[in-house]
Parts: C-alpha cells; structure tokens; sequence
C-alpha cells in the first residue's frame, strides 16, 4: 500500500532543494557554465583590460638552448653545420616537418622526373652535435603504384648511404667555408 503523506513530503523536499540549488539570486550553486579562456576580464565595458595567464614555465617561458643577453633562444642542440647541409640535400623533395631542436627532417612523397609510377620520402635523423660521420642517418621510402594503389617497396640499399655521404660532404664544405671567413 502506498504512503501518500510521505510521497507528498518526499516530491515537496525535493523541489525545495532544486529551487534553492537553482541560481545565484536564491543563494544556491551557480549553473551557468563558462568556458575558459585563459584570459581573465577585469570590467565590464568593451574596453575591459585582460590578463595575460601566468606560464607554467615562468614569465620567459621554455627557451630551448642558450639564452642571449635579452633571454631569447639562439642556438639549436644538433650539429648546425649537418642540419644545414641535411636541407640543402634534400631540398628538392617538399618538407613535411623540420625539427632544427630534435634534429629530424621528415619530407613528403617526391616523385622523380619521368617517374611518375614511383615515389620516395625521406625520414633524416642527426644524432650529435659534432660533425662526425655517425651523426646522421637517412631512412628512405619508396612506393611504387600498381593499378590504382602505392604498394612499399624496398629501396636499393646504397640509397640511405649514398644521401648520407652527400650530406656529410655538404656539412664540411659549409664548415670550411666558415672557418675561411
């Protein structure tokens, strides 16, 4: 059997809470939902001034490298002299990322003149910060299209090689041409 005295306290005790839960003005929780913005607004006009949010990492910010007189960054951590010669070789394929920090040189799909059932990319690591010739590796990819479709394909193996040597040729011609000036 049904308690009709209590079911009428129990739907009047619950529409008091919602209603005093249900806004600001009736001292209960705010409902309105805000997104943020990073940028706290200080007034109440259109020419309200922000606040720049605080930085994890302090006013500076991260700086990668050396920090100059004016606390900018102004050096990369892999061999300048590989990262430089590293684009100028494969600066006939388009780039799909360059990291001059981590060192990598990702390019996209590149298709040789009067080849146009073959493509290749290149994935170019520099591992140290001297000039050595263990401090670069070159990954190469190859595809080749059948029917409508790039299938892999293995690349010659003197490829990687081959663009390692031209790299580490163009690094020391940089290098000398600097100590010449």
């Amino acid at each position: 059997m049904r308690h009709p005295l209590r079911t009428a306290a129990l739907i009047v005790a619950s529409t008091s809470f919602l209603v005093a839960c249900g806004g600001e003005e009736g001292g209960g929780i705010k409902t309105e939902a805000k997104y943020p913005t990073g940028y706290e607004r200080h007034g109440t006009d259109a020419n309200a001034i922000y606040d720049k949010p605080e930085s994890v990492f302090g006013d500076g910010g991260f700086v990668f490298g050396k920090k100059d007189s004016e606390g900018e960054g102004d050096s990369i951590t892999v061999n300048s002299f590989l990262w430089r010669a590293s684009l100028d070789t494969v600066s006939f394929m388009p780039l799909a990322s360059a990291d001059p920090f981590g060192g990598v040189i990702l390019t996209d799909w590149y298709s040789p003149e009067g080849a146009n059932n073959e493509r290749f990319k290149l994935n170019v690591f520099i591992l140290s910060r001297q000039l050595r010739s263990d401090g670069i590796e070159v990954r190469v990819f190859r595809q080749q299209k059948r029917g409508s479709s790039w299938v892999d394909v293995e690349p010659a193996p003197e490829t990687a090689r081959q663009l390692e040597d031209s790299i580490l040729t163009r690094a020391r011609q940089l290098r000398i041409a600097k100590a010449g000036e």
